[in-house]
């Protein structure tokens, strides 16, 4: 991958943001772009805008730093409250939407980058959006492969007015996939201008990261079978059956390593950390930023199959078996279908029985199933390098701050 020749004049500046209420699939992904983006430059730096409580605990190349604005968590009923802050959610968005317009206005970015909601969460973002497109900084809207079922996401977005926002402060949409996985706004009804300004990057590849960071296992030994459940706040069912299938088969032929995630609950975690206490064959940690570092020496992975687990099943080609979340949202379930169509992985869906023998039979074919490699699609993990070509066509041109109208 080539350098990018440093431009005349002050150093670039892209400023990210991303909601993060809850788990860690916005914070990486935009981790790993801020990082494609100032490994290919050294003349542009990245400010990362996060919400997520524990964004400190990753490590970030130079010229990369972060802002963490004040945190919310989803109820489970759909409802939003302040994370550690006693305030009303009206009083936390308000200093969230203020701490965002703030920050835009004294970084100046020469690119704004939004992750996923176009808005941002209740509209917190329009503010700073209105704000950058009359001083000329172009806006892009960046989506994961899947977004929802288009007959779930089409009433949502009409409900948040996302369409005339598109139209309204967006100049381009990249999509962080492909299309022969998933075409995310597929059945929404779009404006045609809005239709065009889409660009598939394909995946993320990532990196391994360096030896001397990966986590030291203490009682097993490689090859073993990984079992990652993200963020961990909602895969506590996924934990228990592969832990069920250990107990009651003790002939698998691969120990395993479990990554429990930092959004477990500590009551689950404890009970999780017990069992895996009295089995010789199983080690569990709770949470390690660089958990890929595990995937790639793992002979095969069970994972719930969210957009960087995948992206990591794909760049360290590794055998995987997804188990799909399915609910509040089909994200997971519809990446897993398309990707075992193509022959990428196999998913296993969650029955809610959950038979021991079924997992067994699962982990123990797992290691001899296809190589993602082994499936040819062309642009698949072209992410990086296409983020950061179009990063570059929006960073190098001349600011005009005339509205976005204008400016195309």
């Amino acid at each position: 991958m080539s350098k990018i020749t440093p431009a005349p004049g002050r150093p670039k500046r892209v400023l990210i943001y991303s909601h993060d209420t809850f788990g860690l699939g916005h914070l990486r992904r935009c981790r790993e772009i801020a990082h494609a983006l100032v490994e290919a430059d050294e003349n542009i730096s990245v400010l990362i805008l996060s919400g997520s409580p524990i964004i400190g605990s990753f490590g970030f190349k130079n010229r990369v730093d972060f802002v963490r604005i004040p945190g919310v968590i989803k109820l489970r009923g759909g409802n939003y409250v302040s994370l550690k802050l006693p305030l009303d959610i009206e009083h936390t968005l308000a200093m969230r939407a203020s701490i965002i317009r703030h920050t835009a206005d004294i970084f100046d970015p020469d690119l704004f980058i939004v992750d996923k909601e176009p808005l941002g969460l209740r509209g917190e973002v329009k503010q700073t959006l209105a704000l950058l497109r009359d001083k000329g900084v172009p806006c892009v809207l960046g989506l994961r492969d899947v977004m929802d079922d288009p007959e779930l996401l089409a009433p949502e977005w009409e409900r948040k007015k996302v369409a005339p926002a598109l139209t309204e402060f967006y100049d381009d949409i990249w999509v962080y996939g492909l299309p022969q996985i998933c075409r995310p706004l597929e059945g929404l009804d779009l404006p045609a201008s809005v239709e065009h300004r889409i660009t598939y990057t394909g995946y993320l590849k990532r990196s391994p990261p360096m030896a001397s960071l990966i986590p030291k296992l203490e009682k097993i030994q490689e090859p073993y079978i990984l079992v990652t459940v993200g963020g961990g706040g909602d895969g506590e069912d996924i934990i228990d059956w592969v832990l069920r299938a250990y107990e009651s088969d003790a002939s698998l032929p691969y120990p395993a390593v479990m990554v429990l995630g930092p959004f477990m609950g500590s009551k689950l975690q404890e009970d999780f950390l017990a069992r895996v206490d009295r089995l010789p064959n199983v080690e569990a940690i709770t949470f390690n930023a660089q958990v890929d570092g595990l995937m790639e020496r793992a002979v095969g992975v069970v994972c719930m199959g969210g957009y960087n687990t995948f992206c990591e099943v794909l760049s360290f080609d590794k055998r995987a078996l997804i188990v799909p979340r399915t609910k509040p949202r089909l994200e997971q379930f519809i990446r897993a279908e398309r990707a075992q169509e193509l022959g990428l992985v196999r998913m296993l869906l969650d029955d809610d029985v959950r038979e021991p023998a079924t997992m067994s039979t699962a982990i123990r074919t797992l290691p001899q199933q296809p190589l993602p490699s082994q499936t040819v699609v062309p642009g698949l993990l072209d992410g990086r390098d296409n983020v950061i070509k179009l990063a570059r066509q929006w960073v190098d041109r001349v600011r005009q701050p005339l509205g976005l109208q204008a400016r195309r």
